[in-house]
């Protein structure tokens, strides 16, 4: 029998509903019985004792808020009653003891199949990249899409043009009353084979920057932009520049000298002012870019090592389920990894709030310590600059299934970083160089953090998730992890894998994680497409950290 309730740890003075309980059901933990002083959906957490106004609230070992009004033994936690709170932190106050890595033997001789690049990286996919260097060139991008996507077999059918077309059909031929009931297909996938058997697919990073916004901002775009062309998974890339913006291509030359002094890859370079038509510039830039592509098209695939692969760790649509399974499961994925001398990288510093001092301690010396207090209390004083602040994080979503302060939600959000040392902390938007766990400064927002993610060098992305995202990355594959069986059942076409069992008692963390590190193989190796690949997620939107000038 499943269980109804879970204390997480012991410390907690709160418990988890597992699923629904009713006003006056009698639960027991530990020998005590609970008589239920509310109504309890499942995610949602009560009090185990009573908790007077001001009382601390714990949950995973950690403040997470503190009562308001009275709490009685049983009674609900909602946001009337229960205030954000958050322990302070400061510099290490323990010094870093050996952990406790996981049995990797079974792990240390298998290999991925990769894309071998000459600087040493290992790519997961082969991926050509169209960019703008400023907004003003996102329409010659668009033109390039279009002129490539469909001959080169990268596009899919449109149904839903197709269902449009149908009722078309019934409108014209007076069958309005059949509009209503007419039945929708779905898609039937590509419409013929792919011209370049090795590359998988031509992706086009419009965004909304590159000029009219600080040099800062503009700095960092280029950054950003020289790490996706530096990246394992991108072959080569043509970049569009109008000419006069902020983010020059000079900057962007200069930031891929620093990731790779000896970059060797394929870059084609077009500047609008200078090449005269808009006919002149985008009948070179797609003359030029399949004459590479055809190049590129000749490398194949070759085993790699698991250390070789860089797993970005990530939350979106959390629930009040996704510290329990999903986000302690790529835990241990993390993990497993960095036991095999691989890279893993924690992001969504908003969502760290209250776990600071845990993570500062896992640092392996005081420089990086310093480095992690220190971006987190300058996040938090940006935040609070525009009126907002950390404990403003949790959406109304994480709020009606059972996150309701942003320290719970954070807590729960830490548990993918799993147990090792943290090696390395990077600002937004540098590049990983460390084996081992690092902490990359993003924002919560799923797209800006995914990108921000495959800008650090991930060449796979776990997502979890316990209400639904449908985002992915253009060059980084995203595997989607849901919390809960019900929405793996329910949106199917986004998640890849379901950690519900761990909830239901029929698989351990381990187990999950176990579970997750094989099917990162077969995504790396180009044996499963993620669902948002299936999709067409190809989400990207660079952090603007400054303001608009």
């Amino acid at each position: 029998m499943s269980k109804k309730i879970l204390k997480i740890h012991p410390d907690d003075n709160v418990l988890v509903a597992l699923t629904d309980l009713e006003y006056g059901e009698v639960v027991e933990y530990n020998g005590n019985k609970i008589v239920l002083a509310d109504n309890v959906a499942a995610k949602h957490k009560f009090a185990e004792q009573e908790l007077a106004p001001g009382v601390e609230i714990k949950m995973y070992g950690s403040l997470v808020g503190k009562a308001v009004t009275t709490i009685p033994v049983g009674g609900l936690l909602t946001t009337q009653n229960v205030k954000h709170a958050a322990s302070a932190f400061t510099g290490k106050t323990q010094s870093l003891t050996e952990w406790n890595a996981p049995d990797v033997s079974k792990w240390v001789d298998r290999t991925f199949m990769g894309y071998h690049r000459a600087d040493g990286q290992i790519g997961t996919g082969n991926f050509w990249l169209v960019i703008p260097m400023v907004f003003c060139e996102n329409r010659n991008v668009d033109t390039i899409k279009q002129a490539f996507i469909e001959e080169l077999g990268f596009g899919h059918h449109d149904a839903y043009k197709t269902y449009v077309h149908q009722m078309v059909q019934l409108f014209k031929e007076g069958k309005e009353d059949e509009i209503a009931s007419l039945p929708f297909h779905g898609s039937n996938g590509q419409h013929h084979k792919r011209v370049f058997e090795n590359i998988d697919g031509i992706k086009f990073l419009t965004h909304e920057g590159g000029c009219g916004g600080t040099r800062h901002d503009a700095n960092m775009l280029c950054a950003l932009l020289a790490a996706y062309i530096h990246h394992p998974n991108v072959a080569g890339a043509t970049v569009l520049s109008l000419g006069c913006q902020n983010a020059q291509v000079s900057i962007l030359e200069q930031k891929i000298k620093e990731l790779d002094p000896n970059f060797s890859k394929p870059l084609i370079i077009l500047e609008q002012q200078k090449e005269g038509t808009e006919q002149d510039l985008l009948s070179q830039a797609i003359r030029r870019t399949f004459v590479e592509m055809v190049e590129a098209n000749k490398l194949k695939r070759a085993p790699a090592p698991l250390s070789k692969l860089v797993v970005g760790l990530e939350c979106g649509g959390s629930d009040g389920f996704s510290g329990i399974s999903a986000n302690p499961a790529l835990g241990h994925v993390s993990d497993l990894l960095v036991a095999l001398n691989g890279k893993s990288v924690l992001s969504e510093f908003p969502e760290l709030c209250g776990v600071e001092q845990e993570l500062i301690n896992r640092c392996v010396n005081d420089e990086i310590a310093e480095r992690f207090g220190s971006l987190m209390r300058a996040y938090a004083r940006a935040a609070e600059a525009v009126g907002s602040g950390f404990d403003m994080n949790p959406s109304p979503g994480n709020i009606k299934d059972g996150l309701i302060t942003d320290a719970i939600k954070s807590a729960g959000a830490a548990k993918k970083g799993g147990n090792s040392p943290v090696v390395d902390v990077l600002d937004y938007p540098e590049y990983i160089s460390k084996p081992g766990l690092n902490l990359l400064c993003t924002p919560g927002n799923d797209v800006e953090c995914t990108t921000a993610l495959a800008g650090s060098g991930c060449n796979v992305i776990l997502f979890t998730t316990g209400l639904g995202t449908p985002t992915g990355n253009p060059i980084s594959p995203v595997i989607k992890v849901s919390s809960n069986t019900k929405l793996a059942q329910r949106m199917p076409d986004i998640i890849d894998i379901d950690t519900g069992p761990i909830i239901s008692g029929e698989k351990t963390i381990e187990e999950m994680g176990e579970d997750i590190l094989n099917f990162i193989i077969e995504v790396a190796s180009g044996n499963i497409t993620t669902k948002a690949m299936q999709l067409g997620q190809d989400d990207f939107i660079p952090w603007k950290r400054d303001v608009s000038l």
